[in-house]
């Protein structure tokens, strides 16, 4: 199969997409196929390039918001190059912006691109957690209370107690998250959010177990549990090794990890999404597992939340990937989901 990775995006999780594609392009050549790596930014990259990639690693704290970022007006002449429209099957290991958010997958649906992952629709509602935390409130699937747009700090403190997370409606990696304990500083909390996208979020802060389920297909991955050194699993304790636990299963009692598996393949169809993600959750002390969020296009690192699921169901990396390849073409009624 031939396979062009997508990597890189016009997003502050730009990095994050760097590894995660780098990872995939080395997987799917374990795994038997063609690849060529694509940074959306830069264009095709050698081997010397996927190599100072996967030697790099990330950094230890985010972006800034101003970093040097793709245009998406690129999109269209990138989608038609010859690297990318001679391929089988386009994967993208994109993180927030245009490439998570339905707009690249919009036109790829207009140009029929066979691609991984989810479509316009489920990539836009899971992107924006209003919008998530709204339909998951109506499903009734618990998730903690919030309030979107500038409020003033009494009314935030009032109605939601403290602590806090102020965090943009937009994004992932907790990019521009901040948990707050004082009323006096949710106006600062708001600005930093405010950074990376023009809606904020207030949310009430749930104490538990972190807690992440991976679907591949449509099949709950084992639960995971999360154990960061920091007070939240925040964007050093997600990408730096050391700085959080990660235990696959996760030890919890079999009728939990049932419960929270149902709850993670409910969100993932609510949402429409397809082939893969990955849904988080809260376990609060009375048993109550809060949904956070989904991710349509989870992080494929080596330090990722997706592979360790999978690798606790004895899918090794390279099967992943090459899974989820193989989903979507089947997905795009392509009739070369057999060739190696």
């Amino acid at each position: 199969m031939k396979v062009a990775v997508l990597l890189g995006g016009d997003s502050e999780e730009r990095d994050v997409s760097l590894a995660s594609g780098a990872e995939v392009a080395r997987a799917l050549r374990a795994a038997g196929h063609e690849v060529v790596a694509v940074d959306s930014a830069r264009g095709v990259l050698s081997a010397e390039d996927e190599r100072r990639i996967l030697e790099s690693g990330l950094t230890p704290t985010a972006p800034a918001r101003d970093s040097d970022l793709v245009s998406r007006g690129d999109a269209g002449a990138l989608v038609r190059s010859p690297a990318v429209s001679g391929a089988d099957v386009l994967f993208l290991a994109l993180h927030g912006g245009a490439g998570e958010d339905g707009t690249l997958q919009g036109l790829l649906d207009l140009l029929g691109v066979s691609y991984v992952g989810s479509g316009r629709v489920g990539c836009t509602l899971a992107m924006d957690k209003d919008v998530t935390k709204r339909l998951l409130r109506d499903a009734d699937v618990p998730t903690a209370d919030w309030m979107t747009g500038y409020t003033a700090p009494d009314v935030v403190a009032a109605r939601l107690g403290l602590p806090v997370i102020v965090k943009p409606v937009s994004g992932g990696s907790t990019v521009g998250l901040t948990l707050v304990r004082s009323a006096d500083d949710l106006d600062a909390a708001y600005e930093a959010a405010r950074a990376y996208d023009g809606l904020v979020m207030y949310e009430a802060f749930v104490q538990g177990r972190e807690l992440t389920v991976g679907i591949l297909g449509d099949r709950a991955l084992p639960v995971g549990e999360i154990v960061p050194e920091h007070e939240i699993f925040d964007y050093e304790c997600k990408y730096q090794p050391g700085l959080a636990q990660e235990i696959f299963p996760a030890d919890l009692a079999p009728e939990v990890a049932e419960r929270v598996q149902d709850l993670a393949l409910r969100v993932h169809r609510l949402l429409r999404l397809q082939d893969f993600s990955r849904v988080d959750f809260i376990l609060d002390g009375d048993g109550t597992p809060w949904c956070l969020e989904a991710n349509a296009l989870p992080g494929l690192t080596s330090n990722s939340l997706l592979p360790k699921a999978a690798a606790a169901a004895g899918i090794p990396f390279p099967d992943l990937c090459d899974r989820i390849a193989r989903l979507a073409l089947a997905r795009f009624g392509t009739d070369r989901a057999g060739e190696g």
